[in-house]
């Protein structure tokens, strides 16, 4: 996969999690993000685009110098933890993909 698809998979998959976690926990309307979650997903998407190391890790979280703020890092670990396991009802085919990849590491 080249880089600049990479990197717009990337961000498409966490606007995603993040949009299954703002309609889970603070009830959004389809398709809308509250504030907080609409932070985050901005604040991603910014990090995704300048990522120096986006050639070769696989995701933010096995990456062994993280560029998020603390503060993010934790919102985005719990966005995860909600969101990842409702991915196999929302887009199978990327969470088997990520499931693969997780347990090649």
């Amino acid at each position: 996969m080249d880089l600049e698809r990479k990197r717009k998979s990337e961000k498409e998959i966490v606007e995603k999690m993040i949009r299954i976690y703002c309609r889970g926990k603070h009830r959004s309307k389809k398709g809308c993000l509250c504030p907080k979650c609409q932070a985050l997903a901005d604040y991603a998407r910014a990090r995704t685009e300048r990522c120096p190391r986006m050639a070769e890790k696989t995701f933010c979280s096995a990456c062994p110098h993280p560029c998020y703020k603390p503060e993010m890092r934790e919102q985005m670990k719990q966005v995860m933890r909600y969101a990842g396991p409702r991915m196999l009802l929302h887009d199978p085919a990327a969470a088997l993909r990520h499931l693969v990849l997780t347990r090649s590491l």
